[in-house]
């Protein structure tokens, strides 16, 4: 009796939840559900776990090869949204809400809301909207000179789309909200509280930014930031105390110019300003939703789309560097190229859409290696202090791996260490999971024990997300998480979705798919919206107004 008692307590709360969840601004304190309490109490503050983006989660204790199964595996609960969630969840372990602590998940829409969820019992703790005054977030159709008027790559809002940032130590989260009145577009960066989602002081800021140069849209030799044309798709990042924003485009609708901005974490100051075209034009940072990777220098990482190449007819000047990875520095108040890698073949990119930067690249932890991807089916492993430059005739780089020119590599590559090896996963559209075992002696990929698995992936022009979940190196802990549309081209289109878990040291072994039982369906898929694995349960972030919660029943 005292069981089912639980149970229904825990269905009626949910069931307030979702009333709810048209409220543009709501606070509440949850009348207490019985749970099993969690030991675990691991935060996930920024996409894909840290800002080496790795996407890798080992420090949990919970999940194995052995228990996730359709036995004893699936669906425990949802946490009910307003709209379509192309942000990460993130997950802030043992915070203070209303004198308990909690293990608490945020999610943002595309409605420009915000949630703070239990993440083991499912109560929600607020909700707010952050549109401004009089406004409502943009949608798809108010890009209108975007794909020529039928710009589909989003389906309807479009506010809250990069992946938010936390600051732990001020228990702060960071993102941009974009707002609209059909006639003014505006995006602000907000900070807010994880507590209550207030403000914190000087909260939001308006977007600006301009810089010298000749470039598309120049007005008397300015180039100023575009609020409707530059797309805010990418993570936030927070390195020693600044919040960078990286921006790319809708359909290139130009004029447009890849943009970099830091923002002082505690007064929101700006501080940085980067465009990487400034005497071109294009250069989105797209990496399929993935923020900047960083260094413990310092240095930040970024692959650049299409674009203007050097200057003045020099493809080395470090003026216009579309088609490259670079290494920035910061240094006053503007990010220095110190290194950049363009491929040789940099024109034909360009000339026939292949941009460079499409795959959400990685740092390989505790080595020198850079790993990124491009439209054309190559990747590429770069010494991230020396990258190799530009050459006409080669590529001056660790490694290349070439699959099919129909993988695309719109999708998220992750990191893993095992017992005995450790890997790096990609799954693009239109080819198999592959696992590429590191080699530290020559910091390549030993290719002749890749790893590929035979299971049906996504097709169209959308590849997988993949995250990994593991306790250390211990044997038979881990898994990685794969999320896909199962039919369907999800680039232009909303698809049904599939989450699956393979044995991360062999992933010819699938261990488990929500697709094995309907009651652990989850709906539409969340383009480049990784799970989040944390504290015993991966949070599926889907386009249909919820976060799918699965865990050990």
């Amino acid at each position: 009796m005292i069981k089912n008692f639980s149970l229904l307590c825990l269905t009626v709360l949910l069931f307030c939840a979702s009333c709810k969840k048209k409220d543009t601004n709501t606070t509440i304190t949850p009348p207490p559900v019985k749970v099993v309490p969690n030991d675990q109490h691991i935060s996930v503050l920024t996409q894909h776990n840290s800002n080496y983006r790795t996407g890798l989660n080992n420090q949990e204790t919970k999940l194995t090869t052995s228990n996730v199964n359709t036995s004893t595996f699936g669906r425990l609960f949802s946490l009910n949204v307003d709209d379509q969630v192309y942000a990460q969840p993130l997950m802030y372990g043992n915070l203070t809400i209303s004198g308990t602590k909690h293990n608490v998940v945020f999610i943002a829409t595309v409605n420009n809301s915000v949630y703070a969820y239990d993440g083991d019992s499912g109560a929600l703790y607020w909700h707010k909207n952050f549109s401004a005054a009089g406004m409502r977030a943009p949608k798809n159709t108010d890009m209108t000179g975007a794909c020529g008027g039928q710009y589909q790559d989003f389906s309807g809002n479009m506010g809250i789309v990069g992946t938010p940032v936390i600051d732990s130590a001020s228990q702060t989260m960071y993102f941009v909200a974009r707002s609209t009145n059909s006639v003014t577009y505006l995006q602000y960066l907000h900070a807010v509280s994880l507590v209550d989602g207030s403000e914190r002081s000087g909260s939001p800021v308006k977007i600006t930014a301009s810089v010298p140069g000749t470039g598309d849209g120049n007005v008397s030799g300015v180039v100023s930031f575009d609020p409707q044309r530059n797309n805010q798709r990418s993570a936030l990042t927070l390195l020693n105390g600044v919040v960078y924003i990286n921006f790319s485009s809708h359909c290139d609708w130009g004029p447009y110019h890849g943009w970099i901005l830091g923002y002082n974490a505690g007064s929101l100051a700006q501080q940085i300003v980067y465009n990487d075209t400034p005497n071109g034009g294009d250069g989105g940072i797209w990496e399929s939703g993935m923020g900047l990777s960083a260094d413990p220098q310092g240095n930040l990482y970024a692959v650049v789309g299409n674009g203007t190449v050097g200057d003045n007819g020099d493809p080395t000047n470090l003026t216009n560097r579309g088609e490259s990875t670079l290494k920035l520095t910061p240094t006053g108040s503007k990010l220095v190229v110190s290194s950049f890698y363009t491929p040789f073949n940099y024109q034909n990119l360009e000339n026939n859409d292949l941009d460079y930067g499409t795959m959400g690249a990685l740092l390989i932890p505790n080595s020198n290696c850079f790993f990124t991807g491009c439209k054309d089916g190559n990747m590429y492993v770069v010494d991230k202090d020396n990258m190799g430059g530009y050459s006409a005739t080669t590529n001056q780089i660790l490694q290349t791996i070439s699959l099919s020119p129909n993988s695309n590599f719109h999708c998220q590559a992750a990191y893993y260490k095992g017992p005995s090896v450790e890997y790096v996963y990609v799954w693009p559209e239109n080819d198999q999971l592959r696992a590429f075992p590191f080699n530290r002696t020559s910091n390549t990929f030993t290719l002749t024990n890749e790893k590929v698995s035979t299971v049906a992936g996504p097709t169209g022009q959308s590849g997988a997300v993949i995250s990994v979940s593991s306790n250390g190196a211990t044997a038979g802990t881990g898994i990685l998480w794969a999320s896909y549309a199962s039919s369907g081209d999800a680039e232009h289109t909303v698809s049904p979705g599939i989450l699956r878990a393979f044995d991360a040291n062999d992933i010819t072994k699938e261990l488990w798919n929500n697709a094995q039982q309907q009651s652990d369906y989850a709906g539409s898929y969340a383009k480049f919206s990784s799970p989040l694995v944390a504290n015993g349960h991966v949070y599926l972030p889907t386009f249909s107004s919820q976060v799918v919660v699965y865990g050990l029943k």
